[in-house]
């Protein structure tokens, strides 16, 4: 894919890496569907000769198809998908809302699924293609209060590994981004909480719960840099499949890595006497 006349489309640009995402493309003269779910957000951009904005919730099926129709028309299709359209939730396991874990699922998972098929005909059309999925250390090291987030992590990247596997033999790319802690909205205006808070859990998921929102603003990780990370990445001729983001993510993979190989050595004997005894 030629990098210089590429079409991008980003989900979720009103604040954060969609944002900081779309106006690095934009600047670097790439073809961009700015999208959010309100239009209004996406006010700076709607000057640029090579934006198209529009109005997009991953959620809504028939906004997916328009996004998609309107790429076809203006651009002529869809070379890079950046599923970026995702929030948090903090919540113990037991403090959890079904409405707020559904709610969750539906942007972070079924949105993700849903926008990938809607792109996937052209790509396979065309035979290239690239799908950028927004994922989280949060999808590689389960922590205290954010189960369900680590749960839509957790199915992003299994989709996604599957996926990169299903598309290769059709040219067609997969890259999971899993950042750590960015300075984006993530855990601020854009974070969700439970109203009730468990006691019993003070010292695990509230401590957690506590820690996000006391450091919102302060994280290390630069959404900025994210951005030029993401497209270098994307344009590179040997993309990576998985891209961590920042120095939290990186070592706390590697000692999660680690510890799970530590783990898996240790209990090999009975992991390995589970299969029938006459088998290969």
């Amino acid at each position: 894919m030629s990098s210089t006349d590429s079409v991008w489309l980003v989900t979720g640009c009103s604040t954060g890496f969609g944002r900081e995402l779309a106006r690095l493309l934009l600047r670097r003269g790439r073809r961009v569907l700015v999208t959010a779910r309100d239009p209004a957000t996406l006010a700076e951009f709607s000057a640029a000769a090579n934006a198209l904005v529009a109005t997009l919730d991953v959620t809504v099926p028939a906004q997916i198809a328009d996004v998609v129709r309107q790429a076809g028309v203006r651009f002529g299709g869809i070379d890079v998908l950046v599923n970026n359209a995702g929030y948090g939730y903090l919540s113990a396991i037991e403090e959890g809302e079904d409405k707020e874990v559904r709610a969750i699922f539906e942007t972070n998972v079924f949105g993700l699924a849903n926008m990938t098929r809607a792109v996937l005909p052209g790509m396979r059309e065309r035979r290239r293609g690239h799908i950028v999925n927004i994922s989280s250390m949060s999808g590689l090291i389960g922590l205290p209060g954010i189960g369900y987030y680590n749960a839509t992590k957790f199915a992003v990247e299994g989709m996604s590994e599957a996926l990169a596997k299903e598309v290769a033999p059709l040219g067609i790319r997969v890259t999971i981004v899993e950042p750590g802690p960015f300075r984006t909205d993530w855990a601020g205006r854009s974070l969700k909480t439970p109203p009730t808070a468990i006691a019993d859990y003070a010292p695990s998921a509230g401590a957690r719960r506590a820690a996000v929102q006391a450091y919102s603003g302060r994280q290390p990780g630069d959404p900025v840099r994210a951005a030029e990370a993401i497209i270098e990445a994307v344009e590179s001729p040997e993309p990576p499949l998985h891209l961590l983001l920042g120095r939290p993510a990186y070592e706390m993979t590697a000692a999660k890595l680690k510890e799970f190989s530590a783990e898996m050595e240790k209990w090999r004997e009975l992991s390995l006497g589970a299969d029938f005894p006459d088998a290969d």
